[in-house]
C-alpha cells in the first residue's frame, strides 16, 4: 500500500499546484494533524482519495468546520484494504490552548482503545499528531512526545508509526524516517510518500 502522509504545513507542491498525476499509485492520503480542514477538503475532492486525518494540537476550528469528505480516526481504528489505521491526535499538554493532553490523559485514551485493538487483532499503522517520547521529540514541553505511544509501540509492534508536530524546519536534527524495534517511524511534516 502507498501511503501520502502530510502534517502541519499545507503543500504548495500540492496546493499551489495541483495535478493528479502527482498521487498516482497512492492508496490512501493520511493527516497527522494542523492542516487547514479546506487543504484536506480541497485533496478529497480533487484526487477521489480515501483521506483520514487526527487532530493537531492547533485543529480545535474542526468542530466547527471539519475536513469535508474526510474521516477522522480519533480514538478509532479504520480499516482499509486490509490495513488497519490506529488515531490518537493531540500534543502534550503545554498552555492549555489547543487540543493538548496530559500523559495520563493521553494513557486513559490509550487504555479506553485496548478494547478496539483487541477486537480488531492489533493494528498496522499508529497515527497521531505528537511523537512518541524518546523517539525524536524535543527537549522542550510542546514538542515532548507521549510514553503512551511508546507503550503501543512496544505492546503491539505495528509495522509504520506516522506523527507530526515536529517540524523538520525547527532545525531539529532527526530524521524523516527512522526504526523503533521493528517499527518505521515517519515524521509526516508537509508531505511524504511511504510504502508498507
Amino acid at each position: 500500500m502507498k501511503i501520502l502522509v502530510l502534517s502541519d504545513v499545507e503543500s504548495k507542491y500540492y496546493w499551489d499546484f495541483f495535478s493528479k498525476d502527482k498521487f498516482e499509485g497512492i492508496d490512501i492520503i493520511v493527516s497527522c494533524g494542523d492542516l487547514n480542514s479546506e487543504y484536506l477538503s480541497f485533496l478529497v475532492t480533487l484526487t477521489n482519495l480515501p483521506v483520514i486525518y487526527v487532530c493537531g494540537n492547533h485543529d480545535y476550528k474542526y468542530e466547527e468546520k471539519p475536513p469535508e469528505g474526510c474521516f477522522c480516526i480519533e480514538d478509532e481504528i479504520f480499516e482499509y484494504k486490509g490495513v488497519r489505521f490506529l488515531g490518537l491526535g493531540g500534543s502534550m499538554l503545554y498552555d492549555g490552548r489547543g487540543i493538548q493532553f496530559t500523559e495520563k490523559e493521553m494513557k486513559s485514551r490509550v487504555r479506553k482503545m485496548r478494547r478496539k485493538i483487541r477486537k480488531a487483532g492489533g493494528f498496522d499503522v499508529l497515527v497521531t499528531h505528537a511523537p512518541a517520547f524518546g523517539i525524536n521529540d524535543g527537549t522542550d514541553l510542546p514538542h515532548r512526545g507521549f510514553e503512551a505511544f511508546r507503550e503501543l509501540l512496544d505492546t503491539y509492534s505495528p509495522k509504520l508509526f506516522v506523527h507530526g508536530h515536529v517540524h523538520l524546519n525547527y532545525g531539529f536534527k532527526y530524521p524523516r524516517e527512522d526504526m523503533y524495534n521493528d517499527t518505521k517511524v515517519v515524521n509526516a511534516y508537509e508531505r511524504y510518500i511511504i510504502e508498507i
